[in-house]
């Protein structure tokens, strides 16, 4: 069995939703769809595998205070593909 990632709620009101995630070696967040447009800003260096929907696979690496934004309807499964824990803040606007 895979390990899942954790989701820690910050903020949950009319506006956003403010998770950390914390990912072990190997943790995935599982298939899922973004609902909202949504932001993540890295508090470590990550190297992550990304699967799309149709089980297409790519690496991405990103360093620690690194962001980016995608809209919604975004569909992945996020696993950590690195040796260490990583973690980042995922911002969803509601609005």
């Amino acid at each position: 069995m895979t390990a899942k990632a954790v989701p820690t709620q910050q903020v949950d009101d009319e506006r956003v939703r403010i998770t950390r995630w914390d990912f072990a070696p190997g943790a995935e967040t599982g298939h899922h769809r973004h609902e909202y447009p949504y932001a993540v800003t890295y508090l470590t260096d990550a190297r992550l595998k990304i699967v799309d929907p149709k089980g297409a696979e790519s690496i991405v690496e990103m360093k620690a205070g690194g962001s980016y934004s995608r809209p919604k309807g975004v569909e992945h499964n996020v696993i950590n593909a690195g040796p260490a824990a990583m973690a980042f803040v995922e911002v969803e606007i509601k609005l």
